[in-house]
């Protein structure tokens, strides 16, 4: 049966507000959660949390009668409690329903099996917890195998991140690696590394990409280093016929990952 808590002062509400700081995240190897979509998603994926907090006006709500449950069946913790606590777990004025704490999940590099997906979503030095959200959603739409995550990357178990990805967190792998044990696995097998640059005029829908297609995108404000791009199989860019002169990684990622998706389709 779920316990109640309604104390600002206990121990476990004092204990999920410090993972909203990575270096607490990384001691616990646990995150957080919130909102009924996303933890909903999540329990689709088989993925459930630790500790489940909800609403108490929400007791009744379908979907977090099917949290409670399944949360429960699977030896975690339900917890009722107030709006106010969860506001304070969420770190929002308005939070949802409902906050998890689930414990993190992994893929190792050697774990990932490239002959699963034509697509595979590759990420140098990431720095915005939305782009990555977003970077991890288009993963989900196009079919991708997972996110490869090179260097210095945002956390992608950061609220912000988890919140960007809408649930897509919890249904495409993320691996993190560095640049040369990335390169030595990329060798190591079939996999075309195409990455996004404007140093090129090569159009991006001019070649015909070969599966499994890396995909594989710069930090935002410097993009992707020399050696990496001269490690590429293939440079491409994204025409602009505006003023502006280049797109948001997120977007960027999106209308290749479409292209690639698109020539599969044809």
């Amino acid at each position: 049966m779920p316990r109640s808590i309604t104390a600002f002062s206990n121990p476990l509400v004092k204990h999920v507000r410090q993972l909203r700081e990575k270096r607490h995240r990384r001691e616990v190897g646990q995150f957080l959660a919130e909102g009924l979509r996303i933890l909903t998603e999540a329990r689709e994926a088989g993925r459930l949390p630790e500790h489940l907090f909800y609403a108490g006006d929400m007791a009744g709500h379908p979907l977090v009668t099917a949290l409670v449950e399944a949360t429960e069946a699977a030896g975690g913790e339900a917890i009722e409690t107030t709006a106010d606590i969860l506001s304070k777990l969420s770190g929002k004025d308005n939070p949802g329903a409902v906050v998890g704490v689930y414990a993190e999940f992994a893929v190792a590099l050697g774990q990932i099996d490239r002959h699963r997906a034509p697509i595979w979503l590759v990420a140098e030095r990431l720095r915005d917890p939305g782009n990555l959200g977003t970077i991890l959603r288009t993963a989900d739409a196009v079919g991708a195998g997972g996110l490869i995550l090179i260097g210095e990357c945002v956390d992608p178990f950061s609220v912000e991140a988890v919140r960007a990805s809408m649930g897509a967190l919890f249904t495409v792998p993320v691996a993190r690696t560095e640049w040369a044990a990335f390169e030595a696995w990329l060798r190591s097998g079939p996999g075309q590394l195409v990455g996004l640059s404007l140093d090129t005029e090569f159009d991006y829908q001019a070649p015909r990409y070969e599966a499994p297609t890396f995909l594989l995108t710069g930090n935002e404000a410097q993009g992707m280093p020399d050696a990496m791009a001269a490690a590429c199989d293939l440079l491409v860019k994204i025409p602009m016929l505006g003023k502006a002169d280049s797109l948001n990684a997120a977007v960027a990622t999106a209308v290749m990952a479409y292209e690639v998706l698109n020539q599969r389709r044809r």
